[in-house]
């Protein structure tokens, strides 16, 4: 969430991130885990509900590696990359002091490459997503523009982990709170920028088209602040935009649907309200592009709801309408989610990633079928635990981001 209503809700409700014997005592306990504190061969299997010390359904934990490895305070959003020339995976993972680059390749042996420091100074949030060979990333903090990373240099890393440099940096824009890109069309979309900018805080469109130099071709904030979104280019059952690129802002108090293919005059389709709106946070299509998957971020704690998730059907882009909502087993709050296949992987803070199939989401059945929970100490209403996810990877690698503790590997249980 942006900083000021993040730290307000945070400090009244909460008073403190976490307990912090808790997150020593956890950090302690990964250290059995992390390869590097002692030699790791095998994967920690999910047995009777627990994989060493962490709550468990269908995934096994394949490997961690504590805060303390990237010389950190936090860890926030994470990413991934496979080098199409060698076929190696590798994690990025957003610090509160730059970004670090972990080689995955052998699972069970991660290897800590090293950090891009951050541009400007620390920041608890930090996003990255990927274009082609290079990483693109934002922070809310002060004057940090956008950082370019030429993803090939991981390649060839010799003592690791180094401190790495910045191929590029955009500066047309000061603080970011995330980055969209839509590979299809080769445009990154800073978004939350400030407020009292061109756009209102909205949405930049920048050219990649040469990946170290972005360039700005327009913008969009008619619709105010967008705390996240995603952009497609639309293949599903609305007929009239087919091939167009559609942007799903996430705006706060609002979902907004804008077809931004004309970058010199963007059309808003839609807005959609919906009950019980306390901070519109972030959400993703499904593959056929017919539903949309949301989550807000503060009507677990404002509403005392149990984690909740929207699901509006998109079937014609100009009258969404909210089809389904989801209620999980705990009163944890949402974060991020990314649909793979008939999968919806929830980052769910202090529950950990939960998984939901997603396969009868036409008949309004949506059903938990596995988790794995990094924050074992509780399933507290609190903004702690599991960030992000990334479960994108061929190999079926799945990556987690937890604020407090690190960077975890984990995988399907056989």
């Amino acid at each position: 969430m942006k900083n000021a209503l993040w730290f307000l809700t945070f400090i009244l409700i909460f008073g403190c991130s976490s307990d912090a014997s808790v997150e020593d005592e956890l950090e302690d306990q990964m250290e059995e885990t992390s390869p590097y504190n002692q030699n790791v061969n095998s994967i920690v299997p999910c047995e009777n509900g627990f994989a060493g010390i962490y709550p468990c359904k269908g995934y096994d934990l394949v490997a961690a590696i504590p805060l303390s490895v990237f010389s950190a305070n936090e860890a926030n959003d994470i990413w991934g990359w496979t080098d199409a020339t060698t076929g190696k995976e590798y994690a990025i993972m957003g610090l509160d002091n730059g970004t670090a680059f972990i080689d995955i390749s052998d699972a069970i042996k991660p290897v800590y490459l090293g950090k891009l420091p951050t541009a400007t100074s620390s920041s608890s949030w930090r996003d990255v997503k990927v274009y082609d060979d290079y990483a693109y990333i934002v922070s809310e903090a002060n004057d940090h523009g956008v950082q370019v990373f030429d993803l090939k240099k991981l390649r060839n890393v010799n003592n690791p982990p180094e401190a790495f440099t910045a191929n590029g940096r955009y500066t047309a824009i000061g603080n970011a709170h995330n980055i969209v890109i839509n590979e299809n069309s080769g445009y990154a979309y800073p978004v939350g920028t400030n407020r009292d900018d061109q756009y209102n805080g909205g949405v930049h469109f920048l050219n990649l088209q040469n990946p170290t130099v972005p360039l700005l071709d327009g913008g969009w904030g008619l619709n105010g602040y967008t705390h996240d979104a995603q952009v497609i280019t639309y293949n599903g059952p609305d007929v009239n935009y087919v091939g167009s690129e559609i942007f799903v802002g996430a705006n706060e108090d609002q979902v907004v649907v804008v077809d931004i293919s004309n970058k010199d005059a963007p059309v808003t389709l839609a807005t959609l309200p919906y009950p019980n709106i306390a901070y519109t946070h972030q959400g993703w299509f499904t593959e056929d592009h017919r539903y949309f998957i949301l989550g807000d971020e503060l009507d677990e704690v404002r509403q005392g709801f149990r984690t909740r998730t929207l699901i509006f059907n998109m079937e014609d882009l100009n009258n969404p309408v909210l089809h389904h909502t989801y209620s999980g087993p705990t009163n944890a709050i949402d974060h991020n989610g990314y649909v793979l296949e008939n999968e919806f992987f929830l980052a769910n803070y202090t529950a950990g990633v939960r998984v939901l199939d997603i396969s009868n989401i036409e008949n309004k059945t949506v059903t938990e079928k596995a988790f794995f929970d990094t924050y074992p100490s509780n399933n507290n209403t609190q903004f702690a635990g599991v960030w992000s996810v990334y479960p994108y990877y061929e190999s079926g690698k799945i990556v987690i981001s937890d604020i407090n503790s690190g960077f975890f590997i984990i995988q399907k249980s056989n």
